[in-house]
């Protein structure tokens, strides 16, 4: 669990170090992963909002995989490498615990999702996919137009975690999710001002 919380707490202090790389030691291994345990009182937020950012990181994960090859600013490469090294544990985590519930792990995605999880809005695969084609010289200003809004839907959820949930660790890792992003945002923010 310290691990993890090194991890969380990583991305508000790269906002202040610039370009600083990520650590490799910060990540969690699969088995530190299968060791975190959330406990047997859960309500249908805490599920909901689980299964949401699961939905949410994989997106999360696409847009800074592209970012970390297309990127024309090294900031902006090593603030994706590192977003994709805590959300990959992240994701992990989630899933053990939505499993740990026998909860499905996946929303299903042909009903109108977010109109049933909350109403939050959907960073669409159209705007993922143009991720893809977008010039070289425009794409910076794409992807942390799209991301700053990505990541500003993740602080939402976590907020509505925080207010109805009922697991004390997942509203503990929503705190650290909204804190997290927030570090993220105004990082991005200094970014497309620079």
């Amino acid at each position: 669990m310290k691990r993890l919380l090194l991890v969380l707490l990583f991305l508000p202090s790269l906002a202040a170090c610039g370009s600083a790389a990520p650590s490799p030691a910060a990540t969690l291994s699969a088995q530190d992963v299968a060791e975190i345990q959330a406990g047997d009182k859960f309500n249908d937020t805490d599920v909901m909002f689980l299964q949401m950012l699961v939905y949410h990181q994989k997106q999360g994960l696409e847009m800074t995989a592209t970012a970390a090859s297309r990127a024309q600013s090294p900031d902006l490469k090593v603030l994706a490498q590192a977003v994709q090294a805590t959300e990959k544990d992240e994701l992990s985590m989630m899933k053990s615990w939505l499993t740990q519930w026998k909860r499905p792990v996946d929303v299903d995605t042909t009903k109108s999702l977010h109109a049933d999880h909350g109403g939050l809005p959907a960073t669409g695969p159209a705007e993922i996919k143009a991720l893809k084609t977008v010039s070289a010289a425009a794409f910076d200003t794409a992807f942390l137009n799209l991301f700053l809004a990505h990541q500003h839907n993740a602080i939402e959820m976590a907020h509505l975690e925080t207010t109805n949930g009922a697991n004390e660790a997942v509203k503990a890792y929503a705190a650290r999710v909204r804190e997290s992003r927030q570090g993220e945002v105004q990082q991005m923010l200094r970014l497309m001002n620079g």
